[in-house]
């Protein structure tokens, strides 16, 4: 049990070292739509997400596409680290719990 507790605390420092390296992020989903989509003309690039119960949508110039979707995959990938972060958690909190009761 000993040896699960070590691993659990040596990914967890992990995640917060990834975690720390994060730069900007912004929620979201990155999508091409059309004016007219049966020509697929007039093409624009759109960012929506949810924050704080509301829908949002931001039209994203052409020249800030490559930036907005390296922010998405930095918030995806904060996403994943703090969902592992968490399970981790509960499972150290279980061990050491039943290691007080052993």
């Amino acid at each position: 049990m000993a040896s699960q507790l070590e691993k659990i605390a040596a990914r967890i420092a992990s995640i917060k070292a990834e975690l720390a390296a994060i730069e900007e992020m912004r929620p979201g989903s990155l999508t091409r739509q059309y004016k007219d989509p049966e020509e697929q003309s007039g093409g624009y690039y759109q960012l929506s997400y949810t924050r704080d119960g509301r829908s949002r949508t931001e039209y994203i110039p052409r020249h800030a596409v490559r930036e907005v979707k390296a922010q998405v995959a930095s918030y995806k990938q904060f996403k994943a680290l703090t969902e592992e972060w968490l399970a981790l958690s509960i499972e150290q909190s279980r061990l050491k719990i039943k290691q007080k009761v052993s």
